[in-house]
């Protein structure tokens, strides 16, 4: 049985402006992430979706309630090793791929992190190539990052995160500025990396269908925690989804509104596949 990599006990954040009002982004939020799952994280804008991000990389620190993630209780008084520590477990891959390229050649770039742990020459040298390996890069080691697609630059920096070996990788928003080739290739790279590698993963996004393909589906809706089961559990509390300002997946969506109808299914998939080939086969059947 898989170990808990990330718990969370009645864990809030709450945002103190210049003014001194304050604003609570996570109320009492508790939920345990295994060693080895992946979890898609979802919520509408301001929900707190990307403060909880912030909190698992220490990047921001609890402000009731407990946070452990890899054994490490996240806390304000941490020392800079046991930060250090959980970031070294915990590697994140932001929204604009730009605010992570720091090189001007791309294996530079990817070597950067493992250079900050104090890596051996050559065990980087290594990591970088299989990283670049790893997310179909490797011919582009030599390349400058300006000149990549946003794609490409992307998966340049999930290489630059694979290199540092972490344990869990947060994707906030990873996809949000790609198009949609872009998007593909990223979330390709990302089921690879949980698929082949174990890597346990959180990925916050706002487009339904890249969640379809997590194990495991947290909703956010204004600091608490609405929704927490399968995507297929999740998905078909269609009008719950819609309070709480969300969508769903297109084809779960066609097959809600034609339910709304009077056409009844005897499945409710929620992957765009297995919604049109059951569309096909009851209509076809009525010929």
């Amino acid at each position: 049985m898989a170990e808990p990599f990330i718990i969370a006990e009645n864990l809030s954040y709450t945002y103190t402006d210049d003014e001194g009002d304050s604003t609570e982004a996570l109320k009492n939020v508790s939920f345990t992430v295994n060693s080895g799952e992946y979890v898609a994280v979802l919520g509408h804008n301001g929900s707190g979706k990307s403060t909880l991000a912030k909190l698992l990389n220490v990047i921001l620190t609890p402000s009731g309630g407990s946070l452990t993630v890899g054994g490490h209780k996240i806390h304000a008084d941490m020392s800079e090793d046991d930060v250090f520590e959980v970031r070294r477990d915990v590697g994140m891959v932001f929204q604009n791929p730009d605010n992570q390229l720091v090189a001007t050649i791309v294996e530079e770039d990817v070597a950067f992190g493992p250079e900050n742990l104090g890596i051996p020459r050559d065990e980087i040298r290594m990591r970088v190539d299989d990283a670049l390996k790893t997310v179909g890069m490797y011919e582009h080691r030599g390349a400058q990052p300006h000149r990549l697609s946003g794609g490409q630059k992307q998966r340049v920096a999930i290489a630059g995160v694979i290199a540092m070996m972490p344990k869990c990788i947060v994707f906030d928003e990873s996809t949000a500025m790609l198009d949609p080739r872009g998007r593909a290739e990223v979330m390709a790279n990302i089921r690879k990396l949980n698929d082949d590698f174990g890597i346990t993963v959180l990925h916050i996004t706002h487009y339904m269908d890249e969640a379809v393909m997590a194990d495991r589906i947290i909703v956010v809706n204004d600091g608490e925690i609405y929704r927490d089961g399968t995507p297929k559990e999740v998905f078909c509390d269609v009008e719950g989804l819609r309070r709480v300002g969300l969508d769903v997946p297109q084809g779960r969506e066609l097959l809600y509104e034609l339910s709304e109808c009077g056409i009844e299914f005897d499945d409710n998939p929620i992957d765009i596949e297995n919604c049109a080939k059951l569309i096909l086969e009851k209509f076809g059947a009525q010929k």
